[in-house]
């Protein structure tokens, strides 16, 4: 069936109103969809949103949220407020037909006659399947948590990825805490307890060691001055170095910070397993731990991995996309209905950091090509990217900021560090909030 051809529309309920507009399906809520839905011009296409979530993560703030520094709605943008404009369901996208141009999806809501359990992981379904035909399409499913298979991830570790995983980790925190005030309990079982370990040492998981070590010494010490002076916190990593994707100096500064504030850096080690309450380290045996958190990279999400008919990296499982952002098919021509962004592809022959920039940016592309494309128009440029750098929160008001690998004749800051560099985390990270009430909601929290 040819791109322009129209398909009757979606029923809303009792509406079966036949649609005169292409319809353009968006995979997935976070920077790359959700930025995509923003900018999209609704009068000339039939929008529909698929997504397990109802929301969009502010990811770069989780680890704020994950102690409290900022509560969980300052995280978060919902879907439906461009409703009853754009179409959403709340499902899962399990399969793509590129060339019957539609896709076979999964509720992503509790069934009707499931029992309540308050466990949210329990949305499962049980639900019947549906299809969902597009004329143009845009991939931005993202990506999941790398555990590099290693038992027991999955079963006892925390992820940082949604705002459901920061509520869990808030929660364990302070659950340990008060296990750990129990009197009951040897100091060697208290300081098992209180051992906080991050696996991975790229910005998320520095950035959450920071906020909780800011938690620990400003909140916690206060109410538990005793059990405050046992914690320990130790970011393990298989690289030889923290944050491989900084300039050198910025990693040895911020070594020398964490060191300073008391938080364990140990690169080069391997977790072999991971079990209740312990992990087998290789370099160092057994770990006991009362809370840990794993962030040591992307896995591809499994619509992606399951795709056929078109070009995937092959480390990575990644789409590959041309310089427009188009998917590129088996016989290596673009599909020019098709649009992959965020962590869920790649550009050929441009590799790029798998960050909420690069999603954002592609997304903006998408986003204009198919307002130009709705009135008769193409944008001919391709993709380019523009580095505005990268930030890092590394604790008691300290950041670093990394923008050397930019042109030297931009004429702004290209490396920064303390007090300075936590002024432009934070004016950053404020002014990319995107709704008004978080703009508000931010800096009143901080």
């Amino acid at each position: 069936m040819s791109a322009g051809r129209l398909r009757p529309s979606i029923r809303h309920f009792s509406s079966s109103l036949p649609r005169n507009k292409q319809r353009v399906v968006i995979l997935g809520s976070g920077w790359g969809g959700y930025s995509v839905l923003r900018g999209i011009n609704k009068k000339d296409y039939d929008v529909v949103v698929i997504s397990p979530n109802t929301y969009f993560n502010f990811t770069p703030l989780l680890a704020s949220t994950a102690v409290g520094t900022l509560e969980f709605r300052c995280a978060i943008e919902p879907v439906r407020r461009y409703a009853p404009e754009v179409t959403f369901y709340q499902a899962w996208c399990d399969k793509i037909d590129f060339q019957n141009k539609k896709l076979q999806c999964m509720p992503a809501t509790r069934p009707l006659d499931a029992e309540p359990t308050g466990d949210t992981d329990a949305l499962i379904t049980k639900g019947a399947p549906f299809t969902v035909h597009y004329d143009k399409l845009i991939i931005a499913v993202g990506a999941y948590s790398q555990t590099f298979n290693i038992p027991g991830v999955k079963e006892h570790a925390h992820f940082l990825k949604d705002v459901k995983d920061a509520r869990k980790i808030r929660g364990r925190i302070f659950e340990c805490f008060e296990q750990a005030s129990q009197p009951s309990l040897s100091d060697v079982e208290r300081r098992h307890l209180l051992n906080f370990c991050i696996v991975g040492g790229g910005p998320t998981g520095i950035e959450f060691a920071a906020e909780l070590h800011d938690l620990i010494h400003s909140d916690i010490t206060k109410h538990h001055p005793t059990l405050a002076r046992l914690c320990k916190i130790t970011v393990y990593d298989v690289a030889p170095e923290i944050l491989g994707s900084f300039d050198q100096s910025l990693r040895k500064y911020t070594e020398k910070t964490l060191s300073r504030e008391g938080i364990s850096i140990l690169t080069n080690h391997h977790v072999e397993r991971v079990e209740k309450g312990k992990m087998i380290v290789k370099e160092i045996g057994e770990v006991p731990f009362g809370l840990l958190v794993w962030s040591t990279g992307l896995a591809p999400n499994p619509v992606v991995e399951a795709v056929t008919d078109v070009k995937k990296d092959p480390k990575t499982s990644s789409l590959i996309t041309d310089e427009n952002l188009n998917v590129i098919t088996e016989n290596k021509l673009p599909n020019p209905d098709v649009w992959a962004v965020g962590d869920a592809a790649q550009i050929f022959d441009m590799p790029l950091p798998s960050t909420s920039q690069v999603a954002a940016q592609k997304a903006k592309y998408v986003m204009k090509k198919l307002n130009k494309l709705a009135k008769g128009k193409d944008l001919q440029t391709p993709f380019s990217f523009e580095n505005r750098g990268s930030l890092a929160y590394i604790g008691n008001w300290k950041a670093i900021y990394d923008r050397s690998a930019s042109s030297p004749d931009d004429g702004f800051l290209t490396k920064e560090t303390g007090r300075t560099a936590w002024l432009l985390w934070r004016s950053a990270y404020f002014t990319m909030a995107l709704s008004t009430r978080n703009k508000i909601l931010i800096p009143t929290y901080w």
